[in-house]
């Protein structure tokens, strides 16, 4: 599998969900933080962000009484705006309503109000205990503007998610989720496409960068084998000094590390998902020895491979 699709199933868990809401004015909603990762797409009418405090800067998330304390931002037709760590947020008609708590909000209207705003909602259900550092670097908000002739597929994702569900079909329970992947992967696409322009480092940097991106893309397509720094930068085309400087320097640590923490990350998605034996799921990540690979997996979990499976699965 490529990177980016990696780091998604390696924190996704159970399905995601959402729905078409229809708030005539005035509204005020107040969102609470959430384990997941939320979205807003604008299909009709306008409304206005508030961002958590610090948004979009990357600062910790802000409890829900401070979800006026950044710039309000103006949103319109076929705007998106990802929540990638379930901030605290607002929404509202105007900049000047005030906010209530949206589990107490009244309900918004029915279809066919053409004055109300609509707007596509959902939520995906996120691992954080061992997040994948390309999503756990992103801001606290993405906002991605519409704009004609701009990210194509991420316009065709909202689309058919919204028609999915306007008119609920045979197979609908089977459809919703793999559209609300389809449009998480669209989302996460057009972000690291309008950072490729100005970011240095950082995986925005590594993506685009062939020789990091080719080292990434051996590690991720056979985690297993034994990979030395000079075979990656044999990958990569370049020599072994100068392919460890570049990716650290982008990714933001040696290849080496890198290499064991995706290990890891993968064998524990393995146990907790999987029936596979330990020595199994050992040989799947490089471990010719069970030992071994128990002594490491510990190190990194706080415990041994067969208790973290069941804790795994009582959790």
């Amino acid at each position: 599998m490529d990177v980016l699709s990696d780091a998604v199933t390696a924190m996704r868990t159970g399905k995601p969900h959402s729905g078409r809401v229809h708030r005539p004015a005035p509204f005020g909603l107040r969102n609470p933080p959430v384990a997941g990762a939320g979205f807003h797409i604008v299909l009709q009418g306008s409304c206005w962000l508030f961002p958590p405090e610090g948004a979009p800067d990357g600062a910790p998330d802000s409890p829900p009484d401070s979800a006026r304390d950044s710039a309000p931002v103006a949103l319109g037709v076929g705007d998106v705006v990802f929540l990638p760590h379930g901030a605290a947020h607002g929404l509202a008609d105007s900049p000047s309503t005030p906010l209530v708590d949206a589990a107490t909000s009244p309900a918004g209207s029915s279809p066919g109000d053409d004055t109300a705003t609509v707007m596509l909602c959902g939520a995906y259900l996120l691992d954080r205990s061992r997040a994948h550092p390309l999503l756990d670097d992103l801001p606290e908000v993405i906002h991605l503007p519409a704009r004609v002739g701009r990210h194509p597929g991420l316009r065709a994702a909202v689309d058919l998610l919204g028609g999915e569900l306007e008119q609920p079909r045979p197979g609908g329970d089977a459809m919703l989720p793999a559209l609300l992947d389809v449009l998480l992967l669209h989302i996460l696409r057009a972000w690291f496409d309008e950072q490729s322009t100005h970011a240095a480092t950082g995986w925005a940097a590594a993506l685009r960068d062939p020789a990091v991106a080719a080292g990434l893309r051996a590690i991720h397509s056979a985690p297993g084998r034994q990979w030395t720094v000079a075979e990656l930068a044999a990958q990569a085309g370049l020599s072994r000094a100068a392919f460890a400087r570049r990716f650290a320097t982008l990714v933001g640590q040696p290849p080496q590390t890198y290499l064991t923490w995706w290990r890891m990350t993968l064998a524990g998605r393995l146990l907790r998902e999987g029936d596979a034996t330990v020595a199994t799921v050992a040989r799947k990540v490089g471990y010719t020895s069970e030992f071994a690979f128990a002594h490491a997996f510990k190190r990194e979990y706080g415990s041994a491979p067969g208790g973290f499976r069941r804790s795994a699965r009582r959790a």
